[in-house]
Order: structure tokens, then sequence, then C-alpha cells
């Protein structure tokens, strides 16, 4: 007999019911150190009381009120995004996937009323993630999200990472966007070349195209900057944000220029939850803490010291760890051995990781981490190699 909730995840064998910082309480007391975040999302951890303060206010004030009227929680918070990225405008919804949703149609309608309606192709890149909706999983194209959903929404050009020639090769005169995560969390914490970067930005400059970042997993703060593509020195036309912009609370956002966006009118799109006075009441205040002066450099230095402390595990343990990836706290680990035997070993340690492509495991704290909690954190992960160490 099918489960009541629909078995589509292979769950681990825990039930949280508290969370403090960087810890989860299991329900029988146990206490785990968390560097999962809930995949990203707990960008300043569990109950953190700034979030909760704004998160309850708003709540006894009012919860819901539709996209029909005006939101002053949703329009302070498109102002601090607009004031602090590259953006002229943004429309809120859920979650990364509904951001994708838009983004695909943006970039459409935008060569549409340009009277370019032939320029609908995305060009997009092995190992990708976007969601999991119908134009997500065709954006990335693996076998793995696509097959048995057929048919797929097509327009999506799928290209190998790094091959700069096959990306000129491929632009034609269908193409509205090249859209890339400047650091891939799903596919293996993989992160593009600023050159990478800096040459597609330079493509869509030369083609009259849109530059569409996926910061889904690497945007507010995780990598160091308030965006990841702030380290490449390039600015996309439009730009998809959730999980750690709602710090834990469901909240989306789709960034953009004006000259991106100005085809989006009235009726073009809508979400009937996005950008909530709950949600936004929250974004805000994830905002206020991540663009604080200071804040972000913290960051950059408790991500050396893990990354450095991750350095020497790997060289402590070479038959159970290839390499350490990533940028700031938006850690990996390439394993030897198979990533799942690795995250299984860390729940025995009381420890919670997660697990990607290329068997690689991310490490995605809370970036108000602490110092000790980082030497807590390599101390379980040295005992977790010690126990998958052939004999």
């Amino acid at each position: 007999m099918i489960a009541s909730v629909l078995p589509t995840y292979n769950r681990a064998p825990m039930s949280f019911v508290k969370g403090e910082g960087t810890w989860l309480i299991e329900a029988d007391g146990r206490r785990f150190l968390d560097l999962g975040a809930g995949i990203a999302v707990n960008a300043l951890g569990h109950a953190h009381p700034a979030l909760v303060k704004a998160l309850t206010d708003q709540a006894q004030a009012l919860w819901h009120t539709s996209n029909l009227y005006h939101i002053p929680q949703q329009e302070a918070l498109a102002d601090r995004l607009v004031a602090e990225t590259f953006a002229d405008t943004v429309f809120f919804c859920n979650s990364g996937t509904e951001a994708c949703e838009l983004a695909v149609k943006m970039a459409r309608k935008h060569f549409y009323d340009k009277d370019q309606p032939e320029r609908v192709e995305i060009i997009t890149f092995s190992g990708s993630f976007h969601g999991r909706s119908s134009a997500g999983i065709a954006a990335a194209g693996s076998e793995k999200m696509t097959k048995g959903f057929g048919p797929l929404l097509p327009g999506f050009v799928h290209l190998d990472l790094g091959d700069s020639e096959a990306l000129k090769a491929a632009i034609s005169d269908k193409t509205a966007a090249i859209m890339v995560e400047p650091v891939q969390g799903e596919g293996g914490i993989r992160a593009i070349p600023d050159a990478e970067l800096q040459e597609m930005r330079r493509l869509c400059d030369e083609h009259g195209l849109l530059l569409i970042l996926d910061e889904v997993q690497c945007g507010v703060g995780r990598t160091g900057r308030l965006f990841a593509h702030e380290w490449a020195g390039v600015t996309p036309d439009i730009m998809m944000v959730a999980k750690g912009i709602g710090g834990g609370f469901p909240l989306g956002a789709v960034l953009a220029t004006e000259k991106a966006a100005a085809a989006m009118t009235a009726g073009s799109h809508g979400s009937t939850y996005g950008g909530n006075p709950l949600g936004c009441a929250v974004g805000s205040a994830v905002l206020d803490i991540v663009a604080e002066e200071g804040f972000l450099a913290e960051v950059n230095r408790k991500a050396s010291l893990m990354r450095q402390r991750l350095e020497g595990l790997v060289a402590e343990h070479p038959t159970v760890f290839e390499e350490v990836r990533g940028v700031g706290l938006m850690l990996g680990l390439k394993c030897k051995v198979t990533n799942a035997d690795v995250v299984a070993a860390g729940y025995d340690a009381a420890l919670i990781t997660v697990p990607a492509a290329d068997n690689v495991i991310r490490l995605l704290p809370p970036l108000t981490i602490s110092d000790d909690e980082i030497s807590e954190a390599l101390h379980r992960l040295d005992a977790v190699a010690r126990s998958l160490t052939p004999a």
C-alpha cells in the first residue's frame, strides 16, 4: 500500500523536532551538527532570533492578502534587493523552481516583444539543476530527471561546461539566452571559472542575448559575496534566487534589469502566495544581517579556516577523499568511497552532510557557524573517514 506521503524521497532515518543555530535535535534527543542547512536554505541557522521575531511580529499582524493589492513588506524587500544588486525590478515567488519558470518565460517574452519570436532557445550546461518543473528538468536535460516525463518542453540546447568553441557554435538566430549556475550545487559543487562567466557575458553582449544566472543555491552570502557572480565581476540580465533568501521560510525571487523585464506587463505572470507579508518580512530580516558591514568578511574568514582544515582532512585520508571543491561556505568533498556511505557514516557520527553528483558530499553549514563548530565538524568528519578506511 502506498504511503500517505507520496514516496518520492529516499529519506534518512531521522525525525528532527527542533533546531538551535548549527544544531538539529532528533525526536529521541540526539543532537546533530548540521552541515546541510536544509540544502543551503537555513543561511542563518535554525531559529535565529531576528528571523523568529520578524516572522512572529508579522504573523500577529497579517499573513496573506494576495497580489491583487499592494504589499508593503514586498515593496520594502524589493527596494532593498534593487539597492544591493544589478537589478531594477524583482518578482517574488515561493521557490527556486518557480523562479526558473519565470526566468524562462521572461527571456522568451523579451524577444517576442522585440519582434523576434523565433528566438526561444536557451543554452544550458551539463551537471546543471534548475528545479523539478517541466521547464526545469528540460533545462537540465539529464536522463535521471527527464526519463518518463516526456514530451519535454522544447527550446533548450545542452552543452558541456568549459567548451568555449561549442558554446560559440551553438549560438544561432534562435538563441535567446544562456542560463548557468555560477556554482553548481546538485552537480557536485563545481564552480564556473571567472573567465568562463566573463566569456558568457561577452557572448551575450556580442549577440544580443540575455544572461540568466541561477543563484538559487549559491546566492545570499553562501560564497562569501552577496551573490556568487560578483566574484567574476559580471552582472546578469535575469537572476533566479531562493533558498537562503528566506532563511528557512519558503521564498523565491527573480531579479532582472528593466530591459530584460520590460515585456512582463500586467497579467503576463502571477503567484497567489508569492511575496506574501510573512515571507517578505523574513526575507528583509535575512538581508538586514547578510548585507550588514562585516558579515560577509566573517563568512570568508570562516570559509578559509574550514577549507584549510578540509584540505588537511583529504591529505590525512587519501583513500576516502580526493579533493575539496567550492567557494565560501559552499564546499564539497569529492569522495573515493561511495558518497552515500560517507553521508550515512556521518549520521552515525551525528553529522549532517548532503550528497551531490560526481560522488561529492556537500558541506553547506549556516553562515553563522562558529570556529568551535568548524573544529567539531572536522573532528566528526575525521571519525567518519576513519570508519570508512580499509583495514
